[in-house]
């Protein structure tokens, strides 16, 4: 099953299935998550620029299945018509090092 959401950038992004599984086969703390994992990329806090064109959006969740964590996303937008979820993790705290390219 894909379902789609639009970025902060009015993009429609895809998390099919096959990215869905390769996610949780990487990391399995995600598995129950999907729904953060959307609107993360939905409605991020924020939106860092990746190391090769992604976009990585970031949002505080006060309660996973693992306590306070943020949902990490990372996404690709092909065109202002289409793009898609690359990967997710859940992470302490998100990467200080990576410039801020939106702010909610």
């Amino acid at each position: 099953m894909t379902s789609r959401v639009e970025s902060v950038g009015g993009v429609p992004i895809r998390l099919t299935q096959e990215r869905w599984r390769h996610i949780v086969d990487g990391h399995p703390e995600m598995v129950g998550e999907r729904e953060r994992v959307l609107e993360t990329v939905r409605a991020p806090d924020f939106v860092q620029a990746g190391d090769f064109g992604e976009f990585i959006a970031i949002r505080h969740w006060p309660a996973t299945t693992f306590g306070s964590k943020f949902v990490v996303v990372a996404y690709r937008e092909i065109d202002q018509m289409d793009g898609f979820v690359l990967t997710a993790n859940l992470a302490r705290r998100p990467s200080g090092s990576r410039r801020v390219v939106w702010t909610g």
